[in-house]
């Protein structure tokens, strides 16, 4: 396999469906994201595992959602790792490529060397908005932290929330390609019944962790039939197939799904990108008085702001803040 066909796969997410068995699906490929993601912070190896996690997961949740802007996927917990946040921008314009942004906060203190990622959450939830722009009331859904992984939080999440089920395979790690650096590369799939699938109310209470809702728990029938086999089918997949670069994923769909007649779609590329701005800061500071804005004013006479995303600096007079700001100030001098 060539290396141009290497690269042509990487930082995509590739729409297929199962026609067989009414089921729809996403392999999602991450390198260079990843690379930017990574590259703003300084995170222990564990830290990084689950921002890397978090990301993949945004990656292909948000090309499955008609977004007219933003999805943003949260973590929280109790525990050292304090907060993962993702966000994915859907495109623009056909063509364009999908915006990945992502953090943490963590408690450096309580971090132990060598600690499984997902232990490091703790007790907490995982939380999923989908903010279609001005004039839309955003939609916000809540499950707690359960399961083994952040996979296993999103699968419950669609459960439970959105009665859809879901089922994630992903794999991830640091990989070095020959004559390149050390990189961590991701990949993985999704799959999920078609929503126009008849799913039969679910009983009061679930077989999950602490009676949540899974996916056996909301089908019957043929779905239940076909989606199990489709997940046997799944359960085969390698990590090697999942992070590439050495098969391409419609080789690895075949492979996996050849009797359940796959059928793929364009491919979505997506890159890192931050929507972060001057006139965002000065938005998010006009609601201080002038008495607040001199409590953030430095000794040097200035307000600074820092991007969690992607580490922009900004360094403001603070005479142009708030709601009682210097009238007839050009707030950009």
């Amino acid at each position: 396999m060539s290396i141009g066909s290497q690269i042509a796969w990487d930082d995509t997410v590739l729409p297929f469906q199962l026609d067989r068995s009414d089921i729809r699906g996403r392999v999602a490929r991450l390198d260079g994201v990843l690379d930017q993601v990574l590259a703003q912070h300084n995170y222990p190896p564990g830290i990084e595992a689950l921002v890397t996690e978090a990301v993949l997961l945004t990656a292909m949740i948000g090309q499955t959602i008609k977004l007219r802007w933003k999805l943003s996927l949260q973590v929280r917990g109790d525990g050292p790792a304090r907060l993962i946040a993702t966000d994915y921008y859907a495109p623009t314009e056909p063509g364009a490529p999908a915006l990945i942004r992502a953090y943490a906060s963590f408690d450096a203190a309580r971090l132990t060397p060598g600690a499984d990622p997902f232990g490091l959450i703790g007790q907490g939830y995982f939380a999923m908005l989908i903010d279609q722009g001005r004039d839309m009331q955003p939609y916000q859904g809540i499950t707690p932290i359960a399961g083994g992984s952040l996979a296993s939080c999103a699968e419950t999440y669609f459960a439970q929330s959105e009665q859809l089920p879901t089922r994630f395979a992903l794999g991830f790690g640091r990989t070095r390609l020959p004559g390149q650096p050390e990189r961590w590369r991701a990949g993985g799939v999704m799959l999920q019944l078609m929503p126009a699938a008849s799913i039969p109310a679910a009983a009061e209470g679930g077989s999950g962790e602490a009676g949540l809702l899974q996916a056996d728990d909301i089908l019957d029938g043929d779905e239940a039939e076909a989606w199990t086999r489709a997940n046997l089918l799944l359960d085969t997949v390698e990590d090697m197939e999942l992070i590439g670069p050495a098969v391409q994923p419609t080789e690895m769909l075949v492979r996996l799904f050849h009797e359940e007649s796959p059928r793929v779609f364009d491919a979505q590329p997506v890159q890192f990108g931050c929507t972060c701005s001057e006139d965002k800061v000065r938005q998010s500071l006009s609601i201080y008085s002038a008495k607040d804005i001199g409590h953030m004013t430095t000794d040097e006479g200035i307000v600074t702001a820092d991007c969690q995303f992607c580490g922009a600096h900004y360094e403001l007079d603070p005479a142009t803040l708030g709601f009682e700001a210097e009238q007839g100030r050009d707030a950009g001098e």
